[in-house]
This record gives C-alpha cells, structure tokens and sequence, in this order.
C-alpha cells in the first residue's frame, strides 16, 4: 500500500471523526459551504468505499450547502440560519441524552450490553483495553478533558493517527515503540464491530440527515481492515 492510500485512509477518519465528535461552529461553515460533502465524495471513492453509498451520503449532505445566514425555511421545512444548533441538539439528543443516549457512542457500552453486565463508562473492560492500546502507541486524553478514550471519535482519530504512522507523515512521541500492525490489530479487534453496530443504530434513530449521511459512510467500511 503506497503512503498516498495511507494519506487517503486518514483523511476518510478524520472526515467522520469530524462529523461525530461535538459539533463546533467552524465545522458547521464547512458544512454550509459543501466543502466537507466534497472531501467526503473524493476520499470515499479514493478508499473504494461503495460508490452508490457514497453518493446517496453527498446527495443527502447537500441539503445543508449554503442555508447559514438565512432565516427561511426551505421546501422540506430544513430550519436555514439554525444549522449549528440543529446539528448540536441532534447530537446532543443521539449521544449524549438524559437521561440516557439513544445512540452510546461508547465502545465499552455496546460490550458491555452484549455480555451482559452493567454498561459504566471508563471502568468496563473494552474501555479498558481500548485506552490501554491507545496509551501504548503514546495516544492519550487531552489534557484538561475526562472524555473516554473509546468514543467513536476518538477511535477516528486514533486510525487516523496510525494511517499518518504508515504514510510516514507523523512519528510516534519519543521513546514509543508502535507495532507495525497497530492499524490492523486495533481496527479488527476495537473498532470494527462496534461501528458497524453504531452506525447502524444511528441510521435508524436520527432525525437529522446529517448523521444518516455520515453513519451510511461509516456502515460502509469493511470488515477488513481498510
């Protein structure tokens, strides 16, 4: 695999991890201006995700383009001017809730409901070894935030991170050793399953077209790792 298809892998994770991280006012003038359906279209196809796929989430993304500023409401009652706060009590509503999430975006919450057993954030073992493999490539919390390392943005992230690793356009921090298959391990092992199972629910459960859009994208990676 060449450090370009590496370099297009990273860009695909930061796309998504963007669109499922807490929406921010510079990502919604992105949005808006229809620069992120764009990169999404240009490196889904460039990672050979499913072509119908990728242009039903363009498709279905383009309802946002060019609707900030404005206080009219288009022929599908889609609230122009309103995009961040939309997309914020979207998110709001799908992953974080109250009292619950619809959506967990918590690795460690889906195992634990699959095994059985109480579903605590930090504390439950998927959410342990997931920070442990981050910790072990030098890959920590931010200071200052107490966010589980096994959101699903994170988890974007974190590929993203280790495709910059084999593109050979970031180095590891100093004095981490990083196995050369920690893209493969970590995607097979911690991240495949659980985003299939989220997007999944998240298709079904959001009212917003966006996260549709972006949740089809990320139903779309395949089992492989990409």
């Amino acid at each position: 695999m060449t450090n370009q298809e590496w370099i297009n892998r990273a860009a695909l994770y930061e796309l998504l991890a963007l669109g499922f991280l807490k929406v921010a006012r510079e990502f919604v003038e992105v949005v808006d201006s229809g620069e992120y359906a764009e990169a999404l279209a240009e490196i889904g196809t460039a990672c050979g995700l499913n072509e119908v796929v990728v242009k039903t989430s363009v498709e279905e993304l383009s309802c946002y383009t060019g609707i900030v500023g404005t206080d009219a409401k288009d022929a599908e009652g889609i609230g122009q001017g309103a995009l961040f706060h939309e997309l914020r009590i979207e998110y709001t509503r799908l992953f974080v809730g109250a009292p619950e999430p619809a959506v967990s975006p918590y690795a460690g919450v889906w195992w634990a409901k699959q095994v059985g057993v109480e579903p605590l954030l930090f504390v439950n073992k998927e959410s342990m070894a997931v920070e442990r493999f981050m910790r072990s490539c030098g890959v920590g919390q931010p200071e200052g935030t107490n966010e589980p390392l096994d959101h699903i943005g994170s988890e974007l992230e974190f590929l993203q991170y280790l495709s910059l690793l084999r593109a050979e356009a970031a180095i590891p921090p100093e004095g981490v050793s990083i196995p050369k298959d920690a893209y493969e391990g970590f995607y097979r092992e911690h991240f495949i399953g659980f985003a299939h199972k989220f997007a999944a629910a998240t298709m079904t459960l959001s009212r917003a077209p966006f996260y549709r859009a972006i949740a089809r994208v990320l139903a779309a990676l395949p089992e492989a790792p990409l």
